[in-house]
């Protein structure tokens, strides 16, 4: 089983039909703490820990054999906390870093959140060291969009996002910082390639749970 760590429940379905997609027979167990992204933004991701360690733990507990934090903002923190586990804990973005610094070395950040910035441009950057290569990671906040998921708008939401990715022209990829941000990449004309984590991040949390039964 894979148990999966959000910050909100629109991810649920994305993440299930990714599932039915291309993992057919992974059970996929989903923990929801939209507080947790709260407390991050106002406090920063470090405050969190403690809370997210637990969430790791009762994961563990129900028989997760490994555990995807899907949230950008507390990916770092969830790969922290994860010593002592006893089973692989992955941020599921860090496919999208390694796909960005494969693309070159200009990475666009797209998010609507900022606290997402950090922890993202780290992970782009660590990716690149590991990689090698040299990499220039520049931050766009999508202004207005963050609101309108808030609302539930989420069809204008991806408007928003797109539409802040078919202004990018100076860079080798463009990486959408959170998996809510996904459906924009259907959206986007922009010739410059559109990352997003859901897909990869799934693939990578498949492998560390092992085969299914």
């Amino acid at each position: 089983m894979l148990a999966l760590l959000h910050t909100s429940p629109v991810h649920i379905p994305v993440f299930d039909a990714l599932r039915d997609e291309n993992h057919r027979g992974l059970e996929l167990r989903h923990f929801v703490d939209e507080s947790l992204l709260d407390r991050a933004r106002e406090k920063g991701p470090e405050a969190v820990t403690d809370d997210v360690r637990a969430v790791l733990e009762r994961a563990v507990a129900d028989g997760a054999r490994a555990v995807l934090c899907t949230c950008s903002t507390l990916g770092g923190v969830a790969e922290e906390a994860a010593v002592g586990i006893g089973v692989p804990v992955l941020r599921g973005d860090r496919p999208m870093a390694a796909a960005a610094v494969a693309a070159g070395s200009r990475v666009v950040v797209l998010g609507t959140v900022e606290s997402t910035f950090g922890p993202t441009a780290s992970l782009i950057e660590e990716e690149a060291r590991r990689a090698g290569r040299p990499v220039d990671v520049r931050a766009r906040l999508v202004a207005g969009a963050w609101p309108r998921f808030e609302a539930g708008d989420l069809e204008g939401y991806a408007r928003l996002v797109a539409a802040a990715a078919d202004e990018v022209t100076d860079a080798d990829a463009i990486v959408l910082a959170q998996p809510s941000m996904a459906p924009a990449r259907q959206l986007t004309t922009t010739p410059v390639p559109v990352l997003s984590s859901p897909r990869q991040g799934l693939a990578a949390g498949a492998r560390a749970a092992g085969p299914p039964g």
